[in-house]
């Protein structure tokens, strides 16, 4: 991980909504609005991987296709490098585009069937560098071939002639063939078997160490993510519940999301696993077209309070070192002080000295 000061991207209340029309009411029923990431906020630096993490629906996806203007945000601030990115122009993201590239979720379904190996990891080259000569691209295309696991023989196959794990690494090497700063890993192994994921993770790890790379890892998997993380954000109905240090979330959850998300873990030792309680949820997960008031998880909350209906809890600094939560009724450091809040017997908030 990279000690640099400044981080290359910084989001800041990113929205992304989209207009529903119910297809069966009548044809002057307003649409509705869903707001599928609702003011997310979060910081990424130079070899850094942020996991982000959350049930289905949570956002993950959308927020990850906004990142790289594939979904245009609503509103708020995509920073580059500096560089303000959210409701620029065509011209000025693809300047940007081979510095931020994506793995998709589906190997196969992300790769073109009428395009051999080849044709599809060289693609990236002739859009960015189109005064490469077909030699020097294709060095280029076996070079980062072998670097991700496949060899020269296959470069003129087609993709349904690969496994999925290896349709995975022709997507990675499509990523890496700009030598981007910054890949957006959209549930990169969800599709892929136990053993192949590993390989797919290590790989990812290798490659991050070799060329500095900084990586957004969205998975559902919280395992997989604490492996490969040095951060992670966990999401539910659009929101950002915890941020914390993969150290400091997994040993000390702040939020009861992600205590519950945590207690579902299995464990490997037979004897622990079962003694241990998992916190289970009460519930169904609410619609995003009518989320609940105040905090979004407080209907499905083991702890939520009356309080809790009426105020939406932002993401505060919390006693646990490098942990920010989302919650109102955990300890959290008031801005620039010393002074902590936290939850009282009875539920309510009160101040205490830290």
């Amino acid at each position: 991980m990279s000690d640099a000061k400044q981080p290359i991207l910084s989001v800041r209340d990113l929205k992304v909504e989209f207009q529903i029309k119910d297809t069966k009411a009548w044809p002057w029923t307003p649409t509705r609005s869903l707001k599928a990431v609702n003011g997310i906020s979060f910081d990424l630096f130079a070899g850094e991987t942020l996991g982000v993490v959350g049930e289905s629906g949570c956002g993950k996806s959308t927020l990850a296709r906004a990142l790289l203007n594939l979904n245009p945000a609503n509103s708020g601030s995509i920073r580059w490098m500096g560089q303000e990115m959210q409701g620029s122009t065509d011209a000025a993201w693809l300047s940007v585009r081979k510095d931020i590239q994506m793995i998709f979720q589906d190997p196969l379904a992300s790769l073109d069937p009428r395009m051999t190996v080849a044709q599809i990891i060289a693609e990236p080259l002739r859009t960015h560098h189109p005064e490469l000569s077909h030699d020097e691209v294709m060095a280029q295309v076996r070079t980062i071939m072998g670097r991700v696991g496949l060899t020269a023989q296959q470069i003129n196959r087609y993709p349904h002639e690969f496994s999925g794990g290896q349709c995975q690494r022709i997507g990675i090497a499509r990523a890496l063939i700009l030598q981007p700063k910054l890949i957006v890993c959209d549930e990169p192994v969800s599709a892929l078997d136990v053993s192949i994921q590993a390989q797919i993770i290590n790989l990812l790890k290798e490659l991050q160490a070799e060329f500095g790379l900084a990586l957004i890892f969205i998975a559902h998997d919280l395992a997989v993510v604490r492996h490969i993380s040095h951060r992670i954000m966990v999401m539910y109905l659009g929101r950002a519940m915890e941020v914390a240090g993969k150290h400091a979330l997994y040993d000390d959850p702040r939020h009861p999301y992600t205590q519950a998300l945590l207690s579902a873990i299995p464990i490997p030792d037979p004897d622990l696993e079962r003694g241990k309680v998992i916190q289970l949820l009460q519930g169904d997960l609410p619609s995003p077209l009518n989320p609940p008031s105040g905090c979004v998880f407080r209907t499905r909350c083991p702890k939520a309070q009356a309080q809790c209906a009426d105020a939406v809890p932002e993401l505060r600094t919390t006693t646990t070192p490098g942990s920010q939560a989302a919650c109102l009724l955990t300890c959290t450091l008031s801005p620039g002080t010393t002074v902590k809040t936290c939850d009282t017997a009875n539920g309510s908030t009160a101040p205490s000295a830290s």
